[in-house]
């Protein structure tokens, strides 16, 4: 298994919508209210708002490949397109998916190496993220590599106000 990952550009917005919304559709539909599920989905993959983000100087989106095949992606935010602390020193990992077909591979173990090496070659101190306090296995999967909770903030699923644990990993 050969992983590589690439920039992605404004010409994979409609490759991106589609892994976005079926990595995300995969993680948290069965947990959530159908509504606010849909009416999140809309509004969060919605082609002018990823295009928008596509555009962003400060926010990147990467796709992940198995060989040839794509698997995953991931998006990391600077500066003040970062969603909550904007700190400079930081990178945020907004988003990190692998398709459920290659789930169990090591694959998203392998894209956290690849973003740590991305911020300490930009210069960066710690790379944070947010995740559902009622995600277990992925708190677990991130405590593993190192992270560790440091706050909390709300986060919406459509009109479910719902509670991020933020987790940090200093790079030093």
């Amino acid at each position: 298994m050969a992983l590589t990952f690439r920039e992605c550009t404004p010409n994979d917005l409609d490759t991106l919508i589609r892994i976005s919304r079926e990595t995300f559709a995969a993680a948290f539909e069965q947990a959530n209210d159908p509504k606010d599920f849909n009416d999140y989905l809309k509004k969060a993959f919605h082609p002018d708002k990823m295009a928008s983000e596509l555009d962003d100087t400060h926010s990147f989106f990467y796709f992940v490949f198995e060989d040839e095949v794509l698997v995953g992606y991931f998006k990391l935010n600077l500066n003040d397109s970062q969603t909550d602390i904007k700190n400079p020193d930081a990178v945020e990992i907004e988003r990190i998916y692998v398709l459920e077909s290659h789930q169990g591979k090591q694959i998203g173990a392998w894209m956290i190496h690849q973003i740590i090496g991305l911020a300490k070659g930009m210069g960066k101190t710690f790379i944070w993220l947010g995740v559902w306090e009622e995600n277990p296995k992925a708190i677990k999967f991130y405590q593993r590599h190192g992270f560790e909770k440091f706050d909390e903030h709300p986060y919406y699923i459509g009109s479910d106000k719902q509670t991020d644990w933020l987790l940090r990993l200093d790079l030093q």
